[in-house]
């Protein structure tokens, strides 16, 4: 399911060192990867609305809710081993994803109103489990995971590791990440496009015939990814790092139940719900490379400035840039309020025109405003308490830190969204 904004979780640290007394010899100490069993809970609710759903082909409400509850166990197994097991779910609402099928109800069929099927709502659930292995220096970090995740129009299984090395006396990181995603769709097709649609109630001039639309026979969508990062602590009071990402996708890339309206073809209606022409229709690869970088500057003991920025590109022809600020402020020593600024702005993939823009010789196009020309601002706030001795308890859990974040988000084509977070972290006693 498209949602426009990428549903953003504050995610807490799940490292902290501390020593055990070495078998072999009493007299040395070796520091623990990780202390004490620690877990997270994270939530997230999210609320967008819009006027370009790509549903129904770049027109219509984008109105979607979102609860995102997420679990975060990291268990030490020894003193150089963690094991992280973390699962959620998604709970949406879509008005947008409900006119899959616009005419099962009561009300008459709108590309601005919600209908009552089964789209209208789901749940995604996932889970993820990974392993990590620190040297005994600690310079060598190696770590493996494998993800599963399902919803009513997908299926993803996932596996990948990485490899850390610091040296200069661990004032140097370079760090390398693997990912490959397999992933099956359960296509929904617009109802329209079904071969037991029937309805006498179709509006237009002529006779209703979608002759481009025709299911997708490849049903399957793989992601590979490489990721390659540099941290260099540059000063007492500087660090930075730089990163550059390199993904191919393959398979299914369109998403089936976005419709197309062509220029060169009538139009058809139930109600005032438009017919679709046909499904979207993308290329079958795409090559992604991001490069970024960040930049953290300790101006006191009060006030840190941190900095991101990042260039991608694809060959689908989007450019974008993307730059953000925060500037976590110590109010004290367990509490810390940071403001929050990003900058976001793309050019449009070479297949994308908006609502019945498109012609229907060409081979691909899209509808969707994800794919579109924009910019975007995103403002918000932050705030942290941490208690590292961990004073109030939950049963057998201190509470160690509580984090909450606040954002707004204004999109140039109309699209807006709130986005609420909280994470708290509790360590076994």
């Amino acid at each position: 399911m498209k949602k426009a904004v990428s549903i953003l979780i504050g995610l807490l640290s799940l490292i902290s060192y501390g020593q055990e007394v070495n078998e072999d010899d009493a007299t040395s100490y070796k520091k623990k990867v990780l202390e004490s069993t620690e877990v997270d809970f994270l939530m997230s609710y999210y609320t967008q609305d819009g006027n370009h759903a790509a549903v129904s082909g770049g027109q219509g409400t984008e109105e979607l809710t979102d609860l995102t509850p997420t679990f975060v166990v990291a268990v030490p197994l020894n003193s150089d081993d963690v094991l992280t097991v973390d699962a959620g779910i998604s709970a949406y609402s879509s008005a947008s994803s409900s006119n899959i099928n616009p005419f099962d109800s009561s009300k008459p069929a709108s590309p601005y109103s919600d209908s009552s099927g089964a789209s209208a709502s789901d749940v995604w659930v996932g889970a993820n489990m990974g392993y990590s292995h620190s040297s005994d220096d600690r310079n060598n970090i190696i770590e493996g995971h494998l993800s599963v995740a399902t919803e009513y129009d997908y299926f993803s299984l996932g596996f990948g590791g990485s490899y850390t090395r610091l040296f200069n006396e661990k004032n140097t990181e370079i760090s390398a990440k693997a990912n490959v995603f397999l992933d099956t769709w359960n296509p929904q097709y617009p109802i329209e496009l079904r071969p037991d649609f029937s309805n006498n109630n179709i509006t237009g001039t002529g006779t209703y015939n979608p002759f481009k639309y025709q299911a997708f026979n490849d049903e399957n969508r793989n992601s590979y990814s490489l990721s390659i990062s540099v941290s260099q602590i540059l000063s007492k009071k500087l660090q930075a790092s730089v990163f550059i990402d390199f993904v191919q996708q393959e398979g299914l890339l369109s998403t089936p139940h976005q419709r197309v309206y062509f220029k060169d073809q009538p139009d058809f209606f139930i109600d005032d719900f438009q017919l679709a022409d046909d499904v979207e229709r993308l290329p079958d690869t795409r090559f992604k490379i991001p490069v970024g970088a960040r930049l953290n500057y300790f101006v006191n003991e009060r006030l840190t400035v941190r900095t991101y920025y990042r260039f991608y590109n694809d060959d689908w022809g989007i450019n974008s840039h993307t730059a953000s600020i925060e500037l976590p402020f110590k109010i004290s020593d367990k509490f810390t309020v940071y403001p929050v600024y990003r900058f976001y702005t793309q050019t449009a993939a070479d297949y994308f025109a908006p609502y019945e823009a498109h012609l229907s010789t060409e081979e691909f196009y899209t509808s969707d405003y994800d794919l579109s020309k924009f910019h975007s601002n995103q403002y918000g706030f932050g705030f942290n308490y941490t208690d590292i001795f961990a004073s109030m308890h939950l049963w057998k859990f201190g509470l160690k830190s509580i984090d909450f974040r606040y954002g707004y988000y204004d999109r140039s084509d109309g699209l807006s969204a709130n986005i609420f977070s909280a994470g708290f972290k509790f360590i076994m006693d």
